[in-house]
């Protein structure tokens, strides 16, 4: 599909690399008789990592051949989303504008200057406003929406980001058994079952507490693609307190992690993500014999909140 895209996107594509699948070897892992298989999309690109480039993709396609000339989303202060849209419509020349949850700061944090830099107009709202802007799910349906100007939901989770999750499969060039991935607003997991084999079983684990939500947005998602969805389910119980929270315990996982595989994760997301899985295995959710991949969705800038 990659040569199908917009000529100003296909020049960006280029300057990202395939990503490796690496099996973890851990002598911890002799005792459960599983593989642990890793799939490195962190290193994509320096920048535009993992799932961000994968869900962006074809979206930024949809909106240049519209000939917008400026993009609309939201996220968070720390939002992997907004970081790697910055990024992008500033390498495609279009402009961007990111309404981003809460106060404006004393102090930008490293990701909202990053955003400046890059040329993104920042616009503060409150909570409540922010809650509202979610209901908008249609790149035309943001009230205010001037000629040019296209919208995109929270995260990138639109129909259009399916597609290039799904691609990763492709890249997964052995069977498994388990798919497991961290889940923010969902597309990345419905990206996954929407392609996945059918006698696999697609795990997420939920990046924020009180996440029963995600359920309902993942068959949305499914469903606006006519996408059947089977044998998935999303793990609540590694939030560590909250979206972007930490604990000293996640923090040493982490540590630990690295100097046993030298693989940097980050707290938001894949940090959680490992350290589920690590424990599931203890709880005996995995059967012997299984072959499990993770997925590194990349968001190591999230390092930098820490």
């Amino acid at each position: 599909m990659t040569d199908s895209l917009h000529p100003h996107l296909q020049l960006l594509q280029n300057q990202f690399a395939a990503s490796p699948l690496v099996r973890l070897n851990d002598e911890r892992l002799n005792r459960y008789r599983v593989e642990l298989w890793l799939k490195r999309d962190e290193l994509l690109h320096p920048v535009i990592s993992g799932n961000k480039w994968r869900k962006l993709k074809y979206i930024l396609d949809h909106a240049l051949r519209r000939d917008a000339d400026c993009i609309v989303s939201m996220g968070g202060a720390y939002s992997n989303h907004l970081h790697a849209l910055a990024f992008a419509g500033k390498a495609l020349q279009i402009k961007t504008i990111g309404y981003v949850r809460g106060e404006a700061p004393t102090r930008m944090n490293p990701t909202l200057q990053d955003l400046q830099d890059w040329n993104m107009e920042l616009r503060f709202v409150s909570r409540q406003d922010y809650q509202q802007l979610r209901n908008y799910k249609q790149h035309d349906s943001l009230p205010g929406l001037t000629p040019g100007q296209y919208w995109l939901p929270e995260g990138g989770s639109t129909g259009l980001a399916l597609q290039g999750v799904a691609e990763t499969l492709a890249e997964i060039a052995i069977d498994f058994d388990v798919l497991a991935m961290a889940c923010g607003t969902g597309a990345t997991l419905a990206g996954f079952i929407s392609a996945a084999p059918a006698d696999s079983r697609i795990l997420g684990i939920a990046a924020l507490k009180n996440a029963d939500f995600l359920t309902a947005d993942v068959r949305q998602l499914l469903d606006s693609q006519s996408i059947p969805g089977a044998n998935w389910e999303i793990a609540q119980d590694y939030h560590f307190g909250g979206f972007a929270k930490t604990t000293p315990a996640l923090l040493a996982f982490m540590q630990q992690f690295y100097t046993r595989h030298e693989i940097a994760l980050e707290p938001v997301y894949t940090g959680k993500l490992l350290f589920g899985v690590y424990d599931l295995l203890k709880q005996g959710y995995f059967r012997p014999g299984q072959r499990i991949v993770i997925y590194h969705s990349g968001g190591l800038q999230g390092n930098r909140t820490t």
